[in-house]
């Protein structure tokens, strides 16, 4: 009996330790209210460590996968697969958005006073493509807002040494050490996740939490209602068709600290410290994890997915025009699946999406704080769909790659 309770607390002590903090601050947040911002320092510190780490941590996990990767395994392949899961869960969470609006109509009465929004410079779509892919000085890949770019370096250095043959191998070598090393690295950080974490719930809750009673609620009732089903059914779903019920399982067990991550940073690209352990422990390859979860954070975004269709419907509701017209659907589907991928992974990062949804249909700009707003009020739980979509996304390419039966032989 002492022996299953201490590997209880072997297996579990991180999770209760994440848990006990949020709780704390949870607690906290709801008592002290606005005071409670001295606590956000401390939340501070933990955010600002991963996101330091997640650069380097994302170079050798991605660059050491595609370097070691067997020419057997076809690259290419795994690529394609991975496309075409992101594009279709991001698909299906628009097209189920779509339904639940049509369903529960929103009001016309959400309220447009809000603070000046600042003068935002209009890219083209070209201007934005190559702003998105590429840099123009090395320095510039080695921030966050260039996620995307630095990625596509980390892929093709990957190549490069993988082409480079048996010269490269000190190099190849290299990349492996540093990828052991970030993990290491990252297992240290999260020695400090109930603390940083458990402060920024209390910064949350204290300072965020009244607006979601405010005029913005139906709204939100919505959103977070759906989000949570899409979360909890969906995913479940999507585990299932990857392993089947030991897929659900090993999935939801896992799946516990990716979550709490992503709520409480709102940040998909902190996130992926998190994901990456958690892959592990789902049994999905490292040839896959390495590539997939890193490539989601910026790329798979099935929460801002749900997110898009709301603005949208919620501007419609307030011009007294009718959403559910089959044009203004198509267009809604088609410029959310786009959008869903060229948000940055960032929190608050959706801005340039919700101006070209207000170009997209000619939307009066006195419109573009309600999209913002909500975009605000929902940052949480779409970052929770975000980040934590990747791993089930992951385990959907492997089965897709590796077998119907790959779970079984990992396990």
């Amino acid at each position: 009996m002492n022996e299953q309770k201490s590997g209880f607390l072997k297996n579990y002590s991180s999770i209760i330790q994440l848990l006990i903090g949020i709780i704390t601050g949870t607690v906290l947040g709801l008592i002290l209210g606005k005071k409670v911002e001295v606590l956000k320092p401390l939340g501070d510190i933990f955010l600002n460590l991963l996101f330091t780490a997640v650069i380097p941590l994302i170079f050798f996990a991605i660059s050491s996968s595609v370097a070691n990767m067997d020419k057997g395994r076809k690259m290419g392949k795994v690529m394609f697969i991975t496309l075409l899961v992101f594009v279709g869960t991001v698909f299906i969470s628009a097209l189920l958005t779509v339904f639940t609006v049509w369903l529960f109509p929103l009001p016309q009465t959400i309220e447009t006073t809000v603070k000046a929004v600042e003068d935002m410079h209009t890219q083209s779509f070209a201007e934005q493509a190559t702003s998105l892919l590429t840099v123009n000085e090395f320095y510039e890949l080695l921030s966050r807002k260039s996620m995307l770019a630095f990625i596509i370096f980390s892929l093709l250095m990957g190549f490069a040494t993988s082409r480079g043959g048996e010269i490269a191998g000190p190099f190849k070598k290299f990349l492996i050490a540093g990828d052991e090393v970030m993990k290491q690295f990252l297992i240290l950080i999260m020695k400090i996740a109930p603390i940083g974490l458990g402060a920024y719930f209390a910064y949350q809750i204290g300072v965020f939490g009244p607006q979601l009673f405010g005029t913005y609620a139906h709204s939100m009732a919505i959103y977070y209602g759906l989000a949570l089903f899409y979360f909890i059914v969906f995913f479940s779903l999507y585990a299932f068709l990857a392993g089947g019920v030991p897929g659900i399982r090993i999935y939801w067990k896992n799946n516990i600290i990716p979550s709490l991550t992503a709520l409480s940073t709102c940040s998909s690209i902190a996130t992926v410290p998190a994901n990456l352990t958690a892959a592990r422990a789902m049994k999905i390859p490292e040839h896959i994890s390495s590539l997939v979860i890193p490539l989601g954070a910026p790329l798979h975004k099935d929460g801002s997915s749900i997110s898009a269709i709301i603005k949208i419907a919620a501007v419609f509701a307030i011009m007294g025009k009718d959403f559910t017209e089959p044009t203004t659907i198509l267009i809604a589907l088609g410029i959310t699946v786009i959008l869903s991928t060229v948000e940055g992974g960032i929190p608050n990062g959706g801005y340039i999406a919700e101006i070209m949804i207000m170009t997209v249909y000619n939307f009066p700009v006195e419109m573009l704080p309600v999209v913002m707003i909500i975009g605000t009020l929902v940052d949480p739980m779409a970052t929770l769909l975000n980040a934590t979509g990747d791993t089930v996304s992951a385990m959907l390419i492997t089965r897709f790659t590796e077998g119907k039966h790959w779970l079984k032989n990992a396990i």
